[in-house]
């Protein structure tokens, strides 16, 4: 039993840092950056040892009693066979998950867990030599963990007055290692962190620990203030009010963001809204945004008829925070997106509940499957009247792992905007073509280079943008209809500790009576529906905390990076970023474009107006203070 453990603890410690070297030669540019050789090996062995130490506790510490029994022998064994072959199993997983999300393995493991057809389906059409080397690897780790801890000749007895004091001293030296530091609080993600770049600091981790930290930390989702910190919640709701611009007197002490809106514009009729969200659409891959190369030519000409926004910035890393934002208006979290937690599935005020009082039907198009991310649930439950998935597409011309492409999606949107008659419609269009494993119709376009690559499917989603703009012009319902073109964020965020140059996203207003125009300021994906309210000449009450940007301009952007939030603020002396990190101080950046980052001393006003406004929707989820009053009290 002792000569098994022992065996699995220098063998498992000898595996997870042959794996490290190994992530440390594949990202040495980036390591070499920030100086992080001796930070990454040294950090790494103590989270090890944590790692290795949880697991073998309990077999140190009965051993010496037990361990001359065979039948301790063989449960022994096959714990350390189930534990050797977890560790092999994460770290297998690591390379790719990197290469995908730049960090390890974190809570999109049990995220995507719940998703295996369509997760297994991405994986054999866009990993397919991947996914077999990792099954042969596993295999053979599964042939060396039975050979390593086969279970033989059991441990030889120990003295019984020593059994207690070896146990001890096994117990202590598992704690010691457990706890990984003599400071009062024991050792975790943060005491291995040395960097700017997020990923680089994920590295002393190992996979199954990340992985169960990320599990442990999911209970810290009831509450963001015992990541970054503490105002009282007056406070709280007076500085996000004053940075929406919202006037006093409250009108609604229960619900405190609760405000009347005016719009700037007066229309005859109402208008029909249509939000087209674009997969993965970062800034980068748009030569009038700055990219390197002109892959959205249609998107750029598109945008000289509209209002375009040059300095638009997404909320999160994920499509389920980009919905969350442009359906909701909801700031972001290090939680899960509103649409997947348990108390926003009714009474969470989205634009379809706010525009069904105005008498609009709503409707989600997706050309997925609808459970994905608990969007029916979510939707269908906060005021959408309609989900159109991809089981009610009709004749799809292409399905791939994740659904119906693009250009499918759009001829749906357009068939449904044709049959609107009478009363004036919400239409939420939410693409998937640009997303690995990079799946698209052929005849399009014309590849370059790799034909499966996110340059050719961003050119894809381009194209068929610019394909529905084509038929949506002569449409009967094009002189009635406001059109947002956005992205729920960009492809493969990555970078230091919360890489502002990746939340960059292309966002464009187009329809009758928007004048068109290129617009500098910084602005959020939480400033689209305030602004098109007022757009559409719609009079409301509502608890949105984004900007009329008809009125002022909101020069301020927020982004949720994993457990890293940041604060974009225009001032005067320049662009500043506060970044806020779990159980550390906050901090505060000078910013300039496109990615260049200058440490300033302390902003107290500024890092509390961060600290709030990350607090904010935290407090207002829990205690179910984003919502509509009841019907009556909004007359």
């Amino acid at each position: 039993m002792l000569r098994l453990t022992w065996r699995f603890w220098w063998t498992a410690l000898l595996m997870l840092t042959l794996f490290r070297l190994g992530l440390v030669a594949w990202q040495w540019p980036r390591i070499e950056a920030v100086d992080g050789l001796w930070p990454v090996l040294i950090g790494g062995l103590r989270i090890d040892l944590v790692m290795i130490g949880m697991m073998i506790a309990l077999p140190a510490g009965v051993g010496p009693f037990f361990g001359h029994f065979a039948i301790a022998e063989k449960i022994t064994a096959w714990w350390l066979r189930v534990c050797w072959l977890l560790l092999l199993l994460l770290e297998l997983s690591t390379p790719q998950f990197i290469a995908e999300y730049d960090t390890r393995p974190n809570r999109l493991y049990f995220e995507y867990l719940g998703y295996p057809r369509e997760v297994f389906s991405m994986l054999w059409e866009g990993y397919r030599l991947v996914l077999v080397a990792a099954i042969v690897c596993l295999g053979l780790g599964v042939w060396g963990a039975f050979k390593l801890f086969m279970s033989g000749k059991p441990d030889v007895a120990i003295r019984w007055w020593l059994r207690p004091v070896v146990s001890v001293v096994l117990v202590l030296f598992c704690v010691g290692s457990i706890r990984g530091t003599l400071q009062h609080r024991p050792i975790n993600a943060s005491s291995v962190a040395f960097g700017q770049d997020a990923m680089v600091n994920a590295l002393p981790l190992n996979g199954l620990w990340s992985v169960m930290n990320a599990a442990y930390l999911m209970q810290n989702e009831k509450s963001s203030f015992d990541m970054y910190g503490k105002l009282p919640i007056e406070e709280i709701n007076q500085i996000v009010r004053r940075a929406a611009g919202i006037p006093e007197p409250m009108l609604d002490a229960y619900l405190p963001t609760l405000h009347a809106q005016t719009a700037t514009v007066r229309r005859d009729r109402p208008l029909n809204l249509v939000l087209i969200l674009q997969e993965s659409l970062g800034a980068q891959y748009s030569k009038k945004l700055g990219g390197q190369q002109d892959l959205t030519p249609e998107l750029d000409r598109l945008a000289d008829d509209g209002w375009w926004f040059e300095r638009a910035y997404s909320t999160g890393t994920r499509s389920v925070r980009g919905l969350e934002a442009v359906s909701a208006g909801f700031l972001p979290t290090p939680a899960q997106a509103v649409l997947t937690l348990p108390r926003s599935q009714s009474g969470f005020f989205t634009i379809a509940a706010l525009l069904g009082r105005q008498g609009y039907y709503s409707r989600f198009i997706y050309g997925g499957e609808g459970h994905f991310d608990n969007m029916r649930s979510f939707f269908l439950g906060n005021g959408f009247n309609e989900m159109l998935d991809l089981p009610k597409f009709l004749a799809p011309k292409f399905v791939g792992s994740w659904g119906a492409s693009d250009e499918d999606m759009f001829t749906e949107l357009d068939r449904v905007l044709r049959q609107d008659t009478g009363r004036p419609t919400l239409t939420m269009a939410f693409s998937v073509s640009n997303h690995s494993p990079w799946e698209y119709p052929k005849g399009r376009i014309e590849p370059i280079g790799e034909s499966a690559s996110v340059v050719n499917t961003v050119r894809y989603a381009d194209w068929a943008i610019g394909d529905f703009f084509k038929k949506a012009r002569q449409a009967p319902y094009w002189d009635n209809t406001i059109f947002v073109v956005v992205a729920d964020h960009d492809a493969r965020v990555s970078g230091g500790l919360v890489p502002v140059r990746h939340f960059h996203i292309p966002a464009l207003i187009i329809g009758p009576g928007v004048s068109p125009k290129s617009d500098p300021q910084i602005m959020s994906q939480i400033d689209l529906l305030p602004t098109l309210l007022s757009l559409m000449g719609i009079d409301t009450v509502h608890p949105m905390l984004g900007r009329d940007l008809t009125r002022a301009p909101a020069n301020r952007a927020m982004m949720q990076f994993g457990d890293h939030y940041g604060y974009l603020q225009e001032r005067p002396e320049g662009e500043k970023l506060v970044v806020l990190e779990p159980g550390k101080p906050a901090r505060t950046l000078q910013f300039e474009m496109p990615d260049r980052y200058t440490t300033l001393d302390s902003d107290d006003q500024l890092e509390r107006e961060a600290l709030a406004h990350a607090l904010w929707p935290s407090w207002a989820y829990h205690e179910q203070r984003y919502a509509l009053p009841p019907a009556k009290s909004v007359r």
